[in-house]
């Protein structure tokens, strides 16, 4: 019976793709659980695993388009076999199972998405996932309810996944007979009607033809039409929306980095024999924690309801791949962390952010942002917010100027921060309360 491959759902807040590459084309033999295509989503590459081993019959959606989670991309089967899609299998619901002593037998029940890893396990070890007890979201089997299973069970070996195979939060894909129901998470597949439903169409990605300059604005003939990158429409899109839906400021402030340009040679050798590059982005990061348990307010989101004050603080820093535009890889937790663990995290998240190995969760779930447009030499930039955070600290180029210092004209490293905030949220007293702290913790670093 041929296998549907879904596009996945990567994420709570990640509903479309974008199939950027197959991996295996139309006729080509594959294995279960075999990398089958790529998927940009949020600006995050992911290779998504074939779901059933056999042939790729046929290809539904091409390279470069975008589609919703849920929308079927290929059809997997034997060779002969009809490529027409299965659509919606029956719910499965109670099932006969053989009696064991002392012990009790549920039923078959309605199971919702199953992980890759999950299903995986489930194959190497024949195990029915009707008899695991699922202690996730909705009761979601997760791969510690399969692990904690399969160690009940005496005499039989486990054998773990490997890191990589394990996602974030994100599902990838359902067993056959579980097919995508409508793109909620934790529903079941409904009861196969009499016709086959019309499954969801891909949904393509316009590109004008460079013949016709009349297609597009501005376009001369001759000119050359470059399209646009998943991961620039995705910029494009997020940044006019910010733009439309808030109200941005921004206020600006320098600071002396003198002390912390001495710390840093002082401990950069130290932090090297750590394995860790002590970058002043660490520094910057260190100085916004700092800020943000002193005006928590900042460290919040918008809503109708209110103002969303978060627990944890969650920097986005803001990494170029060049060309390819700006990614926001998260660190999380960062109040928890010393100098040595933030330096850490950041070179860490910038050097898999340029390597395209980000996890989708990894992108999601900052409250407050970092970006350093002085990397390129730039001194003064009015960032924007990076949404749903309330504001982002934009960091210059650091330049050796005369200041005065007491009456006294010293030269000294100094740097401009820019700080755009949501004037929803705050006021200009409270972002320069917050702004002139992040100053005061860089020029009195010890």
């Amino acid at each position: 019976m041929p296998t549907n491959v879904i596009m996945p759902r990567l994420g709570e807040s990640i509903v479309e793709g974008t199939v950027t590459k197959w991996l295996k084309q139309e006729g080509e033999t594959i294995q279960e659980m075999e990398a089958l295509l790529e998927v940009n989503t949020d600006k995050v590459d992911a290779e998504i695993p074939s779901p059933a081993g056999g042939t790729l019959l046929k290809i539904l959606v091409p390279e470069g388009t975008t589609v919703n989670a849920g929308v079927v991309l290929a059809v997997i089967g034997q060779p002969g076999e009809s490529t027409e899609m299965i659509g919606s299998s029956p719910a499965l619901t109670q099932a006969a199972a053989p009696a064991v002593t002392g012990q009790s037998i549920p039923v078959r029940r309605e199971m919702g998405f199953i992980s890759p890893v999950v299903a995986k396990l489930a194959h190497e070890h024949d195990l029915d996932l009707a008899l695991v007890k699922g202690t996730g979201e909705g009761g979601r089997i997760t791969k510690k309810d399969v692990l904690a299973y399969l160690e009940s069970r005496p005499g039989l070996p486990i054998s773990q996944p490997a890191a990589w195979e394990t996602p974030g939060d994100g599902e990838l894909f359902r067993p056959p007979e579980l097919q995508f129901a409508g793109g909620v998470p934790g529903r079941a597949a409904p009861a196969a009607p009499e016709k086959p439903p019309t499954p969801p169409q891909p949904i393509p990605i316009p590109y004008p033809s460079v013949s016709n300059p009349t297609e597009h604005r501005g376009a001369l003939p001759g000119d050359t039409l470059r399209p646009l990158s998943p991961t620039r429409l995705t910029i494009a899109r997020r940044m006019t929306a910010s733009q439309q839906t808030v109200p941005q400021v921004t206020t600006f402030m320098e600071a002396d980095l003198h002390f912390v340009l001495r710390h840093r040679e002082a401990n950069k050798a130290a932090f090297e024999r750590d394995g860790v590059h002590l970058t002043f982005s660490a520094y910057f990061a260190a100085a916004c924690v700092a800020a943000l348990k002193a005006f928590p307010e900042v460290n919040s989101t918008w809503s109708d309801a209110g103002q969303v004050l978060h627990r944890v603080i969650n920097i986005g820093v803001a990494v170029s791949l060049g060309e390819e535009g700006l990614i926001v890889p998260v660190m999380r937790d960062a109040d928890g962390l010393s100098l040595l663990g933030i330096a850490r995290a950041i070179n860490d998240l910038a050097e898999r952010s340029r390597a395209h190995r980000l996890r989708p969760d990894e992108v999601t779930g900052s409250t407050f942002t970092i970006t350093n447009h002085g990397i390129s030499n730039s001194l003064f930039a009015t960032p924007i917010i990076n949404q749903p955070n309330c504001a982002i600290l934009g960091v210059g180029a650091i330049q050796k100027r005369p200041v005065v210092i007491e009456d006294a004209i010293a030269i000294r490293p100094m740097v401009y921060l820019g700080l755009t905030f949501d004037h929803r949220i705050l006021d200009g007293a409270l972002a320069d309360g917050f702004l002139a702290k992040v100053v005061e913790v860089l020029e009195y670093w010890i």
